[in-house]
């Protein structure tokens, strides 16, 4: 079936092809009657003329594509939607977007693939880069002509705009609560520890709540792994093999508290009976734990909402650079029993 043209909806409306681009692409400055208008509109209706977006690409020179790279910081690993962190966070990204008529491109690329090949080949408008750590991947985009938004990752740079949150201060008000309900036996349940990442960060808030509160730090309260819900089921038999005298923990992620949950009933245990938890994120499925999960929420559907927002500010001429620090904050549920 032969596809309908820019050229047949002009010849069926009436009108020149440079009348109708006027009209579908909302065009300013452009005198065009709403008689004309309408005329232009019922015949692309009834020819259901679709746009070439290629062909729109090329003339303006703008792809409406924004890329979302999250690196894969597990080689090997489905990793990318199996904490549900990233599945709200991109679902803000792809809502915001759309609202704007911009479409997501994407990709996790593994730690030796490079950032700047992924925009380069794909042609985006802007680039988001979620949890990256400083590497000379991120350096070389500094050679694009496109902006680039880092989401929660700690790079000072004079270019690039940054999203994300007091990830020290976090750890460490999730740490305080624990110890405000009494607690003094602290896990911390996490990931890899990587300089500048994330999870550094709440470390040193976990510390830092510790130390302010006189608690000795112990490194056999310290399980790390990777940040899956199987990571924390198996960290749940582990604590039981060393004879398990913490009371409480701190999971670094939601999906650690959610996995610590299971793996402690798997074995007959309760939260928060036999151990409290605090979890990191409050993602949409932790107050549907069992028990809800009790947690330091940031607000991650603002978080992609700014990244979007900054590559369209961006686009449209705004070369400010732009930071924002969003505001966290605990919320209390069921998972944490007052000593």
């Amino acid at each position: 079936m032969k596809r309908v043209s820019i050229k047949d909806v002009a010849k069926e409306a009436g009108v020149s092809v440079a009348t109708v681009s006027y009209v579908i692409n909302n065009t300013p400055n452009q005198s065009i009657s709403d008689e004309t208008s309408l005329r232009i509109r019922k015949a692309v209706t009834k020819l259901n003329y679709i746009p070439n977006l290629n062909a729109r690409s090329l003339a303006s020179r703008k792809t409406n594509l924004i890329g979302v790279v999250i690196p894969q910081t597990e080689p090997g690993k489905e990793f990318m939607f199996s904490n549900p962190f990233y599945g709200d966070l991109l679902s803000s990204i792809e809502y915001t977007a759309r609202q704007h008529s911009y479409h997501l491109l994407l990709s996790g690329p593994e730690p030796n693939q490079s950032y700047i090949n992924i925009a380069r080949n794909r042609s985006v408008d802007g680039i988001i880069i979620v949890g990256a750590y400083p590497t000379k991947g991120l350096d070389e985009l500094r050679q694009l002509d496109i902006p680039v938004v880092l989401v929660d990752t700690y790079v000072k740079d004079p270019v690039y705009h940054t999203v994300g949150i007091d990830d020290r201060l976090g750890g460490k008000m999730a740490t305080a609560y624990l110890i405000e309900k009494g607690h003094s036996k602290i896990a911390f349940v996490s990931g890899q520890i990587e300089e500048q990442g994330v999870m550094q960060k709440r470390f040193q808030g976990y510390r830092d709540a510790l130390e302010d509160a006189g608690i000795p730090f112990h490194q056999d309260f310290v399980y790390l792994g990777n940040i899956s819900f199987e990571y924390a089921q198996a960290t749940a038999d582990e604590m039981l093999r060393r004879g398990r005298i913490e009371t409480a923990a701190f999971a670094s992620a939601d999906i650690l508290g959610m996995g610590l949950i299971k793996g402690l009933r798997r074995q007959g245990f309760h939260v928060p009976e036999d151990l409290s938890i605090v979890g990191f994120d409050d993602v949409s499925l932790a107050q549907m734990a069992d028990p809800s999960l009790t947690t330091v929420r940031q607000d991650i559907s603002a978080k992609g909402k700014t990244a979007v927002q900054f590559i369209l500010d961006a686009v449209s001429g705004n070369i400010e650079k732009q930071e924002k620090i969003l505001p966290i904050h605990i919320v209390e549920r069921e998972s944490v029993k007052n000593l």
